[in-house]
């Protein structure tokens, strides 16, 4: 899958960008740096930048993308928040705005509208498609939305959304050496194995041209935040183990949750719990890069015009969601939580086409083989009594 000219030009530019950085950095940066740097960095960065990300015609699908089932599911227990709490949603990351139509129209169903429907975007581009879309609704729904450039100072009474969001924070990458774990930061490829290595563990559908430049650099001192983690974890990692570590979940969480005076804050993310994420045979990590709907593990191609992501510590969420004097009232897969919320209902319909098609946006949804277990579903509470529907069916709050 090659570049067009214009995604190869603004790759470029976004590669000069980083090299400038790195270069002005001594020439080693923290690899969270440069994803951050990859996907933000004004103008440039994958999400600053004007490229359909999601959908069809994009680099990568979203549940509330394949079906509004997702959405409607998310809805009620949206709905029986609100009925308890009243106030508002917030939702960080709107995506195209698909989610927060579907979640306004079903409420609006269900009789239990909010009295606002915020959204927190980082990416122009992905703002200005939620607002063509939120352009299409009833004048007394798209009314209650509004978008914010930060978090808001009025405490929130409702509910908070983050629908692939916390996979986006940028990540350090670690190597064990010797039984020691080691930072795995960016430096200048040289001039001979430069192609080398900006090609190593990419797949061919991946690859659209190589920036060439970039390499991975390991930090002299031991890495003390994995080193602590590692030896809480029930077995060894062994030599030449790769993986990450988002230490910025946790002012993250602290911030989300210093916005939140009662109600519920649900997170979908795809990840697992800690245990399960640094099993010694998961020797590669879960960074991921997305590009026009293929996958691969080369961060250092197609800089500016492709996704970075890795899957989530759910551990530490809950680690940090303690600390910030949260609850953690329920985590499941997302197809427990789709169960939970009533979607076996919602695929009925009274024309046999509509319900063939419903039971197989369903099926993308729930089956283990496509998101169903992949995803995971977090709830954290503050002042909140309330049995949540879409946690009824499962509990793996032990496995954290």
């Amino acid at each position: 899958m090659t570049l067009t000219a214009d995604e190869e030009q603004h790759s470029r530019a976004a590669t000069a960008l980083i090299r400038e950085r790195l270069v002005a950095a001594g020439g080693w940066l923290s690899f969270a740096e440069f994803m951050e740097w990859a996907l933000y960095a004004p103008g440039l960065g994958y999400y600053s930048a004007g490229s359909v990300k999601l959908g069809a015609g994009g680099d990568f699908v979203t549940a509330p993308e394949i079906s509004d089932l997702f959405s409607r599911c998310v809805a009620r227990q949206c709905s029986d928040v609100l009925a308890e709490t009243g106030g508002e949603i917030l939702e960080l990351g709107a995506g195209t705005g698909r989610m927060a139509a579907a979640i306004l129209a079903s409420l609006a169903e269900i009789g239990n509208l909010p009295e606002r429907y915020s959204i927190l975007e980082v990416s122009a581009d992905l703002a200005d498609r939620q607002r063509a879309r939120i352009a299409q609704l009833p004048g007394e729904l798209r009314d209650r939305v509004v978008w914010l450039e930060q978090f808001p100072r009025k405490l929130i009474r409702g509910v908070i959304l983050a629908n692939e969001v916390l996979d986006a924070l940028p990540v350090q990458r670690f190597v064990i050496r010797d039984g020691r774990a080691y930072e795995l930061g960016v430096g200048l490829a040289s001039a001979a194995g430069a192609a080398a290595v900006d090609d190593g563990g990419a797949s061919g559908d991946g690859r659209g041209h190589s920036n060439v430049g970039f390499a991975w650099r390991e930090a002299p001192t031991e890495f003390a935040a994995v080193a602590a983690m590692a030896s809480e974890l029930r077995q060894p990692l062994p030599d030449g183990y790769v993986s990450e570590m988002c230490v910025r979940v946790d002012p993250w969480i602290a911030g989300v949750g210093q916005c939140l005076e009662r109600g519920a804050l649900l997170l979908f993310d795809y990840g697992l719990p800690r245990a399960h994420y640094y099993h010694p045979q998961r020797v590669d990590g879960t960074l991921r890069c997305y590009f026009k709907q293929r996958a691969h593990d080369n961060p250092f191609i197609n800089i500016g015009v492709q996704d970075i992501t890795a899957w989530v510590d759910f551990t530490r969420v809950a680690d940090a969601a303690l600390a910030a004097g949260l609850e953690i009232t329920g985590f499941v897969t997302q197809a427990a939580f789709l169960l939970g919320t009533g979607i076996e209902a919602m695929t009925m319909a009274d024309d046999i086409a509509t319900r063939v098609r419903l039971a197989g946006e369903a099926r993308r949804l729930l089956m283990p083989g496509d998101m169903g277990e992949s995803f995971k579903v977090m709830a954290l509470c503050r002042n909140l009594e309330l049995p949540l529907c879409g946690f009824a069916h499962q509990d793996l709050r032990g496995s954290l």
